[in-house]
């Protein structure tokens, strides 16, 4: 059964046993697409400034008629296909995003129809970004102790639906991605160490002002500045919450499991910006090879660049033998989760155009 890790209550630290990671696919939208495409609204300088900060060379964006849920479902199936898993044998399904199709019903509802799960077979979203992927992990692997026996876990996000084009900082950096995870009850299997946290005085630093229940859309003719319906970004605040929350994190965790850094085969960070992410290795003593990127090639990808690290970089890695990997996922809410887990080579690590 899950069980919290420690003596104080609260705390944020979890040990959850008996759950398994089989395999994981992400889909990414057509051909990328390369920093020449911001260079006429921007200017070459401008451009360059910001990717030599962020480290992003290509990012995939979806067609206008493309969602998350679509980059989710293509993943979904050819996993299902991988892992030789019928669609009544999946017990629940949950949609990390936030970027749905509608703002009800639940996406994951439409997606369950769509791949025909069984009436029985629970589905629900959770609207979460940076950090939505650790929280599924954690979410799917306490459903497992509690009863279910399979759960598909899809994350994705369509950035470039929510970024400003007129704001270089996010404009650069967002990429899109869908992704699906299959985790399973396995007796006997080592416990995964999660920590999960907020700091819900900072969110304001990643924001679409408009457009909920709280701020309706305003006249976009009147608005100043970048457009309220579109995400804002407090760029030195995220740095600052990152270098403060992250690096603890990482060593809390491995506190947690009772095991050192150096044992780790890598560590999957967020792909927020590619200095941020060697800043953190620096600070927590990980090598280059511990600490895999992806940014260049795929942008920040929100609830999605930890599963296409596993799917990218590390696919050889995971499918071949045994590793131990920790997920440190960080940023919107603000919110941070981590997931220390000891893996069996996985089915599949692969990803797919869509």
């Amino acid at each position: 059964m899950s069980a919290a890790v420690g003596s104080t209550a609260g705390q944020g630290a979890f040990a959850v046993g008996g759950v398994a990671l089989r395999g994981v696919v992400s889909a990414v939208p057509g051909q990328p697409i390369d920093n020449a495409r911001f260079v006429e609204r921007f200017g070459e300088q401008a451009v360059n400034d910001v990717v030599k900060m962020i480290g992003v060379e290509a990012r995939h964006w979806a067609r206008p008629d493309q969602t998350t849920a679509d980059l989710c479902l293509n993943a979904a199936r050819v996993l299902l296909e991988r892992l030789d898993w019928t669609a009544d044998s999946v017990d629940a399904l949950v949609f990390v995003s936030q970027t749905p199709d509608h703002r009800l019903p639940a996406t994951a509802c439409i997606l369950h129809g769509r791949l025909g799960l069984a009436p029985g077979c629970q589905a629900f979203d959770v609207s979460l970004g940076c950090s939505g992927y650790t929280y599924g992990l954690w979410l799917a692997a306490a459903m497992i102790n509690a009863g279910c026996r399979r759960v598909l876990l899809l994350a994705g996000e369509t950035s470039s639906r929510l970024v400003d084009p007129s704001d270089r900082g996010t404009a650069i950096l967002f990429g899109d991605a869908g992704t699906a995870s299959g985790l399973e009850a396995a007796p006997g299997a080592p416990p995964i160490h999660f920590r999960l946290g907020t700091d819900g005085s900072g969110a304001g630093a990643l924001i679409v002002p408009e457009g909920g229940f709280r701020t309706p859309v305003s006249d976009p003719d009147r608005a100043e500045g970048l457009d309220p319906t579109r995400l804002h970004m407090d760029g030195g605040e995220v740095f600052t919450f990152t270098l403060r929350a992250v690096p603890k994190l990482i060593k809390d965790t491995l506190a947690d499991a009772g095991v050192e850094g150096d044992s780790v085969d890598a560590y999957l960070l967020h792909q927020a910006n590619r200095f941020m992410l060697r800043h953190i290795a620096k600070k927590i003593g990980a090598s280059e090879a511990q600490t895999p990127i992806n940014i260049d090639r795929y942008g920040n990808t929100s609830s999605a660049t930890l599963p296409l690290l596993l799917t990218t970089d590390l696919a050889r890695r995971v499918t071949s033998a045994p590793s131990r990997m920790m997920l440190v996922g960080f940023g919107v809410g603000l919110s941070w989760g981590s997931a220390l887990m000891e893996l069996e080579p996985l089915v599949c690590a692969e990803t797919i155009i869509a």
